[in-house]
């Protein structure tokens, strides 16, 4: 059989994708900066702790969206930051008596395993704000000369000895951005003083915020024009920006908790940097995954790690259940949804039984099913493009001819790819690796010994000694298969 053009979609260069943009508060087609080349930058983890799985929110959802954009355009730059300089991580390298250097580096490692363990690609740069002072120091400096910043409280000139004095405060001066708040859609007068940003007697204004700050001896620090110190958060995202990806990009991605102070803090100074020119094209926002009533975090010590749920559901499982809902919406993780999409990975297993995974190394050559691209093209509509997955499962079960099933299977393991999941052999997804492989099959074995000579009690007892074990046997024409249980 033919392959159809409402089947099958060879999308380089004639996909038209639309994007929410925060910004506009509206979907938009995106049209990138440079027609064949996309600039892509997400906030990555604070490394202080274990990432939680609400923290694999944006990991997952933003590595959709780079799969979807490398099927398009030619070139994509992404860029995942590490924050291993942060006041969250000085503390908890107290509490535990270990080197901040060391524990940031340590979680730093544990973070990459864990999304890994998701199927979440590495990003084409993860710059380290630790790597990135001088980029932060140059562009403070900027900002003060062009008078959006200012220094408080005794200032260190260049040249001076920096161990005089504890050095400067730097400030961001809120009121000197007439466009400060139109990301997060808020006024000054919205903004309550002392709400989000602490206040103190060397700012000019209460919501000022800190680029700069003053670091004791056991902090970390280095050397700059305002003493040893160490940078602020927000700048530290703007600084990295700019030196990986220059000072206007395409696609700024991070979870909506981050909307207000961080990104609105972000978009103000790269923007004042740049003489008023906004530093990001589109913002985008995934939702909060709930646990209970609450959203999930470890302020309100309802985490759940990636790491302790790796330990009892595979890694695709869970990114199943995190693309089960659409990226901007909150979603509520329950035992309820884990159990609903393991059950939804079986079923786009088992129409992948007979075929092997398929390397989709370039993605632009690849034939992709049409439905589930437009699903994704939506605004990455994951609910969508799974139906789409689900309806071509059923397909490939429908099939008559040996030719079409396995059109719709080469189709099926495709749209996988796009989502990042069914990558694995279809046999190890349902075996698992929590068993003893040839111990199961050579009970097979003796239970099909067993049904040969009709010794049926003795078939019948094997099957549920393996069905204690949570192994279910699948008995057809072409034998008995096995499967781990969820």
């Amino acid at each position: 059989m033919l392959r159809s053009r409402l089947d099958f979609l060879r999308p380089h260069h004639i996909m038209e994708i639309h994007l929410h943009n925060t910004q506009s508060g509206r979907k938009e087609l995106f049209v990138p900066l440079r027609p064949d080349e996309v600039s892509v930058y997400v906030c990555g983890p604070t490394v202080y702790n274990l990432a939680h799985i609400g923290n694999a929110m944006p990991a997952v959802a933003f590595d959709v969206l780079v799969r979807l954009l490398r099927v398009a355009y030619p070139k994509v730059k992404y860029v995942r930051n590490i924050t291993d300089v942060d006041d969250k991580i000085n503390a908890a390298a107290a509490q535990s008596g270990q080197p901040i250097d060391q524990l940031a580096h340590r979680f730093a490692a544990e973070y990459a395993k864990d999304v890994a363990a998701l199927g979440v690609a590495e990003p084409d740069v993860e710059p380290r704000a630790t790597t990135h002072i001088a980029e932060i120091i140059n562009m403070i400096e900027e900002l003060i000369d062009k008078g959006y910043a200012y220094a408080a409280q005794g200032q260190v000139r260049p040249g001076e000895a920096a161990e005089r004095s504890l050095g400067a405060h730097v400030l961001f001066h809120v009121p000197s951005d007439p466009q400060y708040g139109s990301l997060a859609k808020r006024t000054l007068d919205q903004m309550r003083d002392g709400a989000r940003v602490e206040v103190a007697p060397y700012k000019k204004d209460p919501k000022d915020f800190v680029l700069w700050k003053p670091s004791t001896p056991d902090l970390p620090g280095w050397d700059s024009p305002w003493g040893r110190g160490r940078p602020g958060w927000h700048i530290e995202c703007s600084a990295m920006i700019r030196r990986h990806l220059g000072p206007v990009i395409d696609i700024h991605g991070g979870g909506t908790d981050l909307t207000f102070p961080h990104h609105e803090n972000e978009s103000a100074q790269s923007r004042c940097v740049n003489g008023g020119t906004a530093s990001v094209r589109y913002w985008l926002h995934n939702g909060m995954l709930t646990f209970g009533n609450a959203k999930m975090s470890k302020s309100e010590g309802n985490i759940l790690t990636i790491r302790e749920l790796l330990q009892r559901h595979d890694g695709e499982t869970l990114r199943y259940a995190l693309l089960s809902g659409h990226y901007r919406q909150r979603l509520a993780w329950d035992d309820a949804l884990l159990a609903q999409a393991k059950a939804s990975l079986d079923t786009l297993y088992e129409a992948l039984r007979g075929t092997e995974p398929e390397t989709f190394a370039s993605a632009a050559q690849t034939d992709f099913p049409a439905a589930v691209l437009a699903a994704l093209c939506d605004d990455l509509n994951t609910p969508k493009a799974l139906a789409a997955l689900h309806e071509l499962a059923a397909s490939a079960h429908r099939a008559g001819e040996a030719g079409e099933k396995r059109l719709r299977q080469a189709q099926l393991r495709a749209g996988g790819w796009l989502l990042g999941f069914l990558g694995k052999p279809t046999e190890r997804h349902f075996q698992g690796g929590a068993v003893d492989a040839t111990a199961i099959e050579r009970l097979i074995a003796e239970r099909n010994a067993a049904r040969a000579r009709k010794d049926f009690a003795a078939a019948d007892a094997i099957r549920d000694r393996l069905a204690g074990q949570g192994v279910e046997l699948l008995d057809g024409r072409e034998g008995t298969r096995w499967r781990q249980r969820g």
